[in-house]
């Protein structure tokens, strides 16, 4: 015990000689990477391959179902159909032109005008097709759907929730949620902007405005009584059916009526032309007996004049010979 007590306590080498520390580390090295190796072997597969659901995913994209519906004639077709769309949409916003034609009063048309006719021409049928399909979505949700109640109930869900994060954001760290997500400058709309809108508007206006008047005063008489026989129906089906209804009925007679003239466009046209024919052939009959019954009357008249002037000639006559 005492010789124990006696030796020194051993102690780690501590030699400062470069050699000896490099080889000691490398060693230790060495070891520590045999350890990890030896403990990766051992991990769960998934954690040792952090490339396996790249790979998976690769291998999913790559597979032939994917491609083939990703190459095969359905996407294909889908692809077309979306570039056709967006094409006829193109077409649809350049066709708005001022049109060549003029009024019976020598003014020009807007360019609203080529725009309806080419929208309601079935010109473009995917993008009239998809114009009348939102028209009708909005009708009857405007219907069914409480959109000014939604309205409403959005905006002081965000103006409270605005509110209550700029007050707990003053309350807590002396500044505002709501203001750190303050832009550096409001949104303001270009003059620009404004004036281009502001014509548009006033050309949608004169549109209206112009064609109400072409057909107040009959510049084309066979579309003043289609809207005279309109006006006639509307004023007894407003009673019995709901002023929705009607928007939606009268949205697709104006949209289908124009594709139903086209569709069958040589036998309306025929029909057309034949009952144009019957009502000259009748105007011409009216005509004619206004005019023979004018002109017998005319001579009835003439020979009741002549017989009265002679009648009157006579009796100036006989009054001058009693004069005498």
């Amino acid at each position: 015990m005492a010789e124990q007590a006696g030796q020194p306590t051993p102690y780690p080498e501590l030699n400062p000689d470069p050699t000896t520390n490099a080889d000691s580390t490398g060693s230790a090295g060495n070891t520590m990477a045999e350890t990890a190796k030896n403990s990766k072997q051992h991990l769960h597969p998934h954690l040792t391959k952090p490339t396996d659901a790249q790979s998976t995913m690769n291998s999913i994209q790559n597979s032939q179902t994917v491609q083939n519906l990703r190459d095969g004639p359905a996407a294909e077709k889908a692809r077309q159909e979306a570039a056709q769309t967006k094409s006829e949409f193109g077409n649809l916003a350049s066709s708005r032109q001022t049109p060549t034609s003029q009024t019976a009063t020598g003014q020009n048309l807007t360019h609203y005008h080529s725009f309806f006719y080419n929208l309601l021409s079935w010109e473009n049928p995917r993008a009239t097709a998809i114009s009348y399909a939102a028209i009708v979505t909005f009708i009857f949700a405007t219907r069914y759907v409480p959109l000014i109640k939604y309205g409403l109930k959005l905006t002081w869900m965000v103006l409270g929730v605005m509110a209550a994060a700029e007050i707990a954001g003053k309350t807590v760290m002396d500044q505002g949620f709501s203001s750190k997500l303050r832009p550096r400058k409001y949104y303001t709309i270009p003059r620009e902007t404004l004036e281009s809108m502001m014509e548009d508007a006033t050309e949608l206006m004169n549109f209206f405005v112009i064609e109400f008047q072409r057909i107040l005063f009959a510049e084309n008489v066979y579309v003043t009584v289609a809207a005279f026989l309109t006006s006639l129906l509307t004023y007894f089906l407003i009673k019995v059916t709901p002023p929705w209804g009607l928007t939606l009925l009268f949205t697709t007679v104006i949209y289908f009526a124009p594709l139903v003239y086209i569709s069958n466009k040589e036998i309306i046209d025929e029909h057309m032309n034949n009952a144009g024919q019957i009502i000259n052939q009748q105007t011409q009959q009216v005509r004619d007996l206004a005019s023979q019954h004018t002109s017998k009357a005319m001579e009835a008249s003439n020979s009741v004049i002549k017989q009265y002037g002679a009648r009157a000639q006579e009796a100036l006559g006989s009054a001058k010979q009693k004069a005498v």
